[in-house]
C-alpha cells in the first residue's frame, strides 16, 4: 500500500524537466513528508504547490509529460444511439490545456483504505483549445460538423480523485469534478458552416447565458475531462519508478 499510494502522489506532484540534479532538488521537497505521520497530507499539499514552476517541462528522464500545457491527442464521448433515432459522437482532437503553473492545491487527502488520493485545485484562469468533430443523429437525420474551439475558464476550481486499481504498475483511474466556475468564454467554429454572423451571435448567447444550463451539461463535462485525465495519467504515471525517488 505504501508504494501504491505514494507512487501516485509523487508522480503527480514532481513535474520537472531540468537536468537530473534539478529533478532531485524537486524530490527533496518531499523529504519531510513521512508516511503515516499526522502531518503527511499537509506536507504533500505544501510540496505539491512548491513544484509548480516545473509544470511546464515535465520529467523527461521518467517519461512524465509536461502539465502546462496539458495535452491530449484524442478525447471521445458517445451518448445515445447514433444508429437509432438520436445520439452523438464527439471527438476533441489535439487538445492543449493551460494554467497549471498558476494553479493552487487548496485541499489534499490520502484515502489509504481505498488506495486513492483526492485533491482540490484552484485556477485563476484555465484555457483550452483544439479541434473537434461532432457527429449527431436526430429523428433519423445525420449531421457532421468539424472545426476549432477554444475555452477560457475564470475563477475555476475542481476536485480530482486518483485511484490505483490494483498493485504497483496497474491501471490508474482518474475522476475530475468541477467545483466552481466564476465565468467562461467559449468559441466553436463552423457550427453553422462558416456563417460568421451566426457564429458571433451563438458565441454571445453561450457566453452570456451559460449559467442556467450549466447544471445539465456539468456531468457531461466531468465525464469528458475524466476520460482525458485517465489516459494521460496512465501514460505518464503508471510505471513511475518510485524506488528511485524514495530510498
Amino acid at each position: 500500500m505504501r508504494h501504491t499510494i505514494f507512487s501516485i502522489v509523487l508522480a503527480i506532484t514532481t513535474l520537472s524537466s531540468h537536468p537530473a540534479t534539478a529533478q532531485h532538488d524537486v524530490f527533496r521537497l518531499f523529504e519531510n513528508c513521512r508516511w503515516g505521520k499526522p502531518n503527511f497530507d499537509p506536507c504533500i499539499k505544501k510540496a505539491f504547490n512548491a513544484v509548480r514552476p516545473w509544470f511546464k517541462t515535465g520529467l523527461p528522464e521518467y517519461n512524465v509529460a509536461p502539465f502546462d500545457p496539458h495535452k491530449a491527442s484524442l478525447v471521445e464521448q458517445y451518448r445515445g444511439d447514433r444508429d437509432g433515432l438520436a445520439g452523438y459522437h464527439l471527438q476533441l482532437l489535439n487538445v492543449s490545456e493551460y494554467g497549471w503553473t498558476d494553479s493552487e492545491v487548496t485541499k489534499y487527502r490520502t484515502d489509504y483504505k481505498n488506495n486513492r488520493i483526492i485533491y482540490s485545485q484552484y485556477f485563476p484562469e484555465k484555457s483550452l483549445d483544439g479541434h473537434y468533430s461532432f457527429q449527431s443523429k436526430m429523428l433519423g437525420q445525420s449531421r457532421l460538423v468539424k472545426g476549432i474551439w477554444n475555452l477560457t475558464l475564470y475563477d475555476y476550481s475542481q476536485t480530482t480523485t486518483v485511484t490505483r486499481l490494483g498493485k504497483q504498475g496497474e491501471l490508474l483511474k482518474v475522476r475530475v469534478e468541477i467545483d466552481k466556475i466564476g465565468d467562461m468564454k467559449l468559441h466553436i467554429s463552423d457550427l453553422f458552416h462558416g456563417a460568421k454572423l451566426i457564429e458571433s451571435i451563438a458565441d454571445f448567447v453561450i457566453n452570456t447565458m451559460w449559467q442556467p444550463g450549466f447544471p445539465f451539461i456539468k456531468p457531461l463535462i466531468n465525464d469528458l475531462v475524466s476520460v482525458a485525465f485517465t489516459d494521460i495519467f496512465n501514460e505518464s504515471f503508471r510505471y513511475f519508478p518510485l524506488d528511485e525517488v524514495i530510498r
